[in-house]
């Protein structure tokens, strides 16, 4: 991509400064940076690293003084990494794909594609199913029978649809992930050991039987617009009412949606975190790294769930929790000080036990 120092500011809507003539080739860090680069400089550490790079232009935070650094033009917006999401797009090549259908793909007489689809070799395109305009379906792609997909779709290598999914407007799923498979349901003739622990909290395991019987999923999943799913993540399908996923959520590589989840809108859901069947999560909500939330569990608007958290109760809206079970962060912040003092308490405890019993007794 070659663009110049004005085009990128004019799109980001700042003013560039000193030489808005630049060519820029390429975004990267200071210290790698070359003459044509656009260097990000956007915390202190970094625009330390100018001096070791090549850069002549660079992105910086809003006051910096440009021309100390050397430069031979800069971009200082109020908030440089969300400028940052706005100079990335202007230089992202994309993947490649071509225009058009290509011969080893199968697109079933019945499917409806709107105008300027592409779709990649070898991909499925199932009976009934409906492709938005402009949207591009990659290579080894599965999209099942009578699933919709909005407009502007990106669907990257290997993405499955399932049958009957509904999508909105620009979504984007990345290699591997799946939508619609069938939730993980499961019956057993008589009171499972996991009911019966769930019931006794572990006290007693009474029950025995153990064979189980599927519940199929009849519901389907249902996504919004400008949503995007990370490589080799999965939302269910629901078990008689559908899997929501709210407007602009973001999920991240190897994440699990469970049947008949609820995210609400700008939900952010990053990598290895679960959420399981039947949760409902409200407006957003933000769960961490490696984080889960138990079935049937209710989170509130603007929840913070930090990395590895396990959120096994509800949880009101604007709270941050933490911790194995959750709690707020700052009782999890307080418990974790005082176990870190355990071992000085202890030997605290020890020494008195001395003073006061001076053969060493305990009576």
């Amino acid at each position: 991509m070659r663009t110049t120092l004005a085009d990128i500011a004019a799109a980001l809507r700042v003013d560039p400064l000193g030489d808005a003539d630049l060519v820029i080739t390429g975004i990267t860090e200071p210290a790698d940076a070359g003459p044509e680069d656009l260097a990000l400089a956007m915390q202190p550490a970094y625009i330390d690293d100018l001096a070791k790079g090549g850069a002549v232009a660079a992105l910086l935070p809003a006051g910096t003084d440009w021309q100390a650094l050397g430069l031979k033009g800069a971009i200082c917006p109020d908030r440089p990494r969300y400028a940052l999401a706005g100079a990335s797009a202007m230089m992202d090549a994309g993947e490649g794909y071509p225009a058009g259908l290509h011969p080893t793909a199968f697109i079933d007489p019945s499917a409806q594609l709107g105008d300027g689809v592409s779709v990649g070799p070898l991909a499925v395109i199932g009976a009934g199913a409906q492709i938005g305009a402009n949207s591009v379906i990659g290579p080894q792609v599965h999209v099942g029978a009578q699933a919709q997909l909005g407009q502007r779709a990106l669907l990257r290598e290997g993405v499955r649809i399932g049958a009957r999914v509904v999508i909105g407007d620009n979504f984007i799923a990345q290699p591997g992930a799946v939508v619609g498979g069938d939730g993980f349901s499961f019956v057993t003739p008589e009171k499972s050991t996991a009911e019966d622990v769930r019931e006794t909290l572990g006290d007693t395991v009474t029950a025995e039987g153990q064979a189980w019987a599927r519940i199929h999923s009849l519901g389907g999943v249902l996504v919004g617009d400008d949503v995007e799913i990370g490589a080799n993540s999965c939302i269910d399908r629901g078990t008689v009412r559908p899997t929501r996923v709210g407007d602009g959520c973001k999920i991240d590589n190897l994440v699990q949606i469970g049947h008949n989840v609820v995210l609400g809108r700008n939900c952010l859901v990053c990598a290895g975190a679960g959420i399981a069947g039947s949760s409902r999560l409200g407006d957003n909500v933000v769960v961490a790294g490696m984080a889960g939330v138990a079935d049937n569990i209710s989170v509130g608007d603007n929840v913070v769930i930090a990395a590895a958290s396990a959120v096994l109760s509800n949880v009101p809206a604007g709270r941050a929790v933490m911790g194995y079970p959750a709690v707020k962060m700052e009782t999890n912040v307080a418990a974790y000080k005082a176990s870190r003092r355990l071992p000085r308490l202890l030997a605290d405890v020890a020494s008195l036990k001395k003073a006061v019993f001076k053969d060493g007794g305990t009576d």
